[in-house]
This record gives structure tokens, sequence and C-alpha cells, in this order.
């Protein structure tokens, strides 16, 4: 086989004259001239609302597309126009693409604290526009974006793209006088229809998420979300993210195997969430397990909710050291959670060694008079506690009263549901104790 004979030219090792070189130039003149950035907001700089209309209807008549009369009337009740106007307020109008379009010519010349999308029938490339806008003219620091079942991938990924610049301050600040930089996006509401358990291309703004530091308040109830690809991916959120303060998935499937997932993030949270509502999620006393080991690391936890799942009386009883460990925990939720007496009597321990404790809802429970003493004796002891919420027609205790069987509620039942400073004196609460002891047929304490 014969050797490569090489490149032409270049058979005795030189380079013949007129072959092929690559020179680079110097590095001074490599960089030619530079531009300025465009000033995302020189179309505000003493904006009228003459203009804005007149800026907007030109646009859909360009566009051939229809004026909506909600905006229109919005645009003319304008009055100080320096600061980020409370509301823009859409919810309900159809929103093509060329809708959408039409809208930059308002978002270039104001700003706002709340652009309100809920139904709007957003489509990928509206929705992708509309994105766009709102990241590059920081037109919003709240944004509902609920109802919508078209957004689609590009949607979602333009909404990822936007989550993960949010608060970065690539321009000028168009009001001076602001210290902080004016695009803070702090609330989404993504709230019915799903948007991350049957629909993936949101899985991208779940993960733009970890990196945004801005956002403040994620609603994503009535979503579907299931305990396993859904729950992994909002634990792995909290595990990164320790800005988001409000976290509400009421009304989806997280279960006890979700729940797991939300705890091994929750333990990263040394500070950050805040509230957490776990509503209607099918989560039972395995799930409660998890979260008693939990509690104690979440010390910025101050309102939880899980109200509406089966979590019986084992199911407290799991919480109950986790929550005497936790010590931030202000306001908890335990409505319809299937107690009875022996759960109530595991909330009472915990009221008495709670020092912070200011709410606790317990309605929908089959919690009869021996739960209600052993409440009253806990108030007795905590000093925090300002309202506790019971049904308002307590629980019958079945009392055998010569071969019959006779029920009566606690006299004053409706006292123990709403404010309970008029049970701070102690003679309203002896009072309690008296009237719940004899109708359990017991002497008092």
């Amino acid at each position: 086989m014969e050797p490569n004979p090489g490149p032409p030219g270049a058979e005795d090792g030189r380079l013949r004259s007129g072959a092929k070189r690559v020179t680079f130039p110097s590095d001074e003149d490599i960089v030619s001239g530079a531009v300025e950035p465009k000033d995302p907001w020189r179309h505000a700089q003493n904006v009228t609302v003459e203009e804005i209309l007149s800026a907007y209807k030109q646009a859909c008549q360009k566009l051939s597309c229809k004026q909506i009369p909600k905006l229109l009337k919005q645009i003319q009740e304008f009055t100080d126009l320096a600061p980020r106007i409370d509301c823009l307020d859409l919810k309900g109008e159809k929103l093509d693409y060329k809708a959408c379009e039409a809208l930059e010519e308002i978002f270039k010349r104001v700003q706002f604290k709340i652009v309100d999308l809920e139904q709007t029938s957003l489509d990928e490339d509206g929705a992708s526009a509309l994105f766009d806008m709102i990241e590059y003219y920081e037109s919003a620091t709240h944004l509902n974006i609920s109802f919508n079942k078209h957004i689609g991938t590009r949607g979602w990924q333009a909404a990822a793209h936007m989550m993960r610049k949010v608060g970065v301050p690539f321009f000028p600040l168009l009001f001076p006088t602001l210290l902080q930089p004016l695009l803070t996006l702090t609330t989404v509401l993504g709230s019915n229809p799903p948007i991350l358990g049957p629909n993936p291309p949101f899985l991208p703004s779940a993960t733009a998420l970890k990196m945004n530091v801005t956002l403040r308040e994620l609603y994503l109830a009535d979503n579907k979300l299931n305990g396993l690809q859904d729950a992994a991916q909002l634990g792995n959120l909290l595990k990164f993210n320790c800005s988001i303060q409000i976290l509400d998935l009421r009304n989806n499937h997280i279960l006890d195997s979700g729940l797991a997932y939300l705890c091994e993030g929750l333990r990263e949270q040394r500070r950050g969430l805040v509230t957490l509502v776990l509503w209607n999620n099918q989560v039972t006393q395995a799930g409660t397990a998890y979260l008693g080991v939990t509690l104690p690391h979440a010390q910025s936890l101050e309102t939880l909710n899980l109200g509406h799942n089966p979590i019986g009386n084992e199911g407290v009883r799991n919480l109950k050291t986790g929550l005497i460990g936790n010590r931030s925990v202000l306001r908890l939720g335990l409505a319809s959670t299937k107690l009875t007496c022996e759960g109530a009597v595991a909330v009472a321990e915990f009221i008495a060694e709670s020092p912070r404790l200011l709410r606790l809802d317990l309605r929908e429970n089959e919690i009869k008079t021996g739960g209600l003493m052993a409440l009253a004796l806990a108030l007795k002891v905590n000093q925090s506690l300002l309202r506790l919420d019971l049904d308002r027609d307590p629980k019958k205790e079945a009392v055998r009263d010569g071969g019959a069987q006779s029920g009566r509620g606690v006299p004053g039942g409706g006292a123990w549901r709403g404010e309970l400073s008029c049970c701070r004196d102690e003679r309203d609460l002896e009072e309690l104790l008296l009237e719940a002891s004899q109708d359990a047929g017991q002497e008092p304490p």
C-alpha cells in the first residue's frame, strides 16, 4: 500500500507559491464597532392615554383584528401612568395570535402589577408572543394564566424562558426612584386545566423555577398532579428554590408517594416556604409519617393545610411529635381528616405544647365529648391559640339511660366555632368543662 502523498504542493514538505493560506486579523481589528441595545421603554417616555389608544387601534387595523372593548375602557380609565398600574384585566376575552401581537403596543408603553389572562383561549403562538413581551418589557409582577388549555409545547417553553429571566435587570429601569428591579414576577396561577400532570410541556417551566429567585406564590390546584413524576419535579423544585413562599396543591393526586418527594424538598427549606396546602390529595397515615419526620426541619413553615385527607387518628399521632419539634407552624388545617376523640387527644397534646399556634381547624370530624374535654384542658395551658374551628353542632355521644339511648350535643357548642377570645376567661373554660362532663354522664374534673 502506497503512503498518502499529502496535500497538493506539499511533496517536499513546503507549500508552493499560490497555495491557500489562512490568516487572522489582529485583536484590535476583530471588533469593528458596537451598537447599544435598544431601550425597551423608549416608547414610554411622557406617554399619554391618547397615544396608547391610538397605537393600539393602529396595531389592530394593521393586523386586521378586532379591538377589545373591555381593554379600551380600561385604557381610558388610566390616570397616573408613571408607576405600575394595578391591573390589566383580560379575563374571559378571546386572545388569538393577532390580538396578542396588538397588545405589544400597550406593554411597550405601560407596566402593570397584575396581568390577568385567565380563560383567554391562548394557543401556542399567542402564548409564546405574550410571554416574550412580558419578559422583555417587564410587564407584570403577578400573572394569571389559569384555564387555558392549549398553550402547548412552545408556549410553555416561552413561559420557562420568561421565568428564568425574571428579576434580572437587563435594561435601565424606567423609574429610577425604585431601588429594586421592576421585573419581579411574584405569582403564577396555573389552576385548572391541568398544566403539569397530563401536559408534560409544562415540565420545562418546573425546571426553570429552580433558578427563579423572585417567584413567591405558585398555585397548582386542580391539575391532576400525580404522586410520581409530578411530585418528584415539585420536590426537586423545593430543594433548589428557597424563594417560593406559597405552594397550593389542593385537589390533586399527590398521594403518600408524592408527599415523600415533597418532604425531601422540604427538608432542604431552611428558609422559604411559608404556606403548604395539600387539601384533598388522598394522603393517608403513611404519608404523615414522612411529614412528621420532616416538620422539625421546616422551620419557615407557618401554614399547613391537610384538610380532606383520610389521615385518621394514627396520622395525627405521626404528626404530633414533628409539630411539637417544629415551633414555626401558626395555622393547622385538619378539617375532614377522619379524626375521632382519640385523634383529638393527640391534637390536644400538641396544643398544650405549642407556644405559637394561632388557628386550628377540626371541622367535619367525629370528635365527641371526650375529645372536646381534652381540647378544653389543652386550652387552659395554651396561651397563643386565637381560633379553633369545630362543627357548629358537635357530634352527639350516645349514653345509656334505663335501657334507652339518648344523646345530646355540648351546650353552647356553637361558641367553639370562631374566635375563642371569649374562652380565655378561666370561668368560661370551667363552665365548658362542666357542661361537657355533665353531658357525658361523668363527674367534672
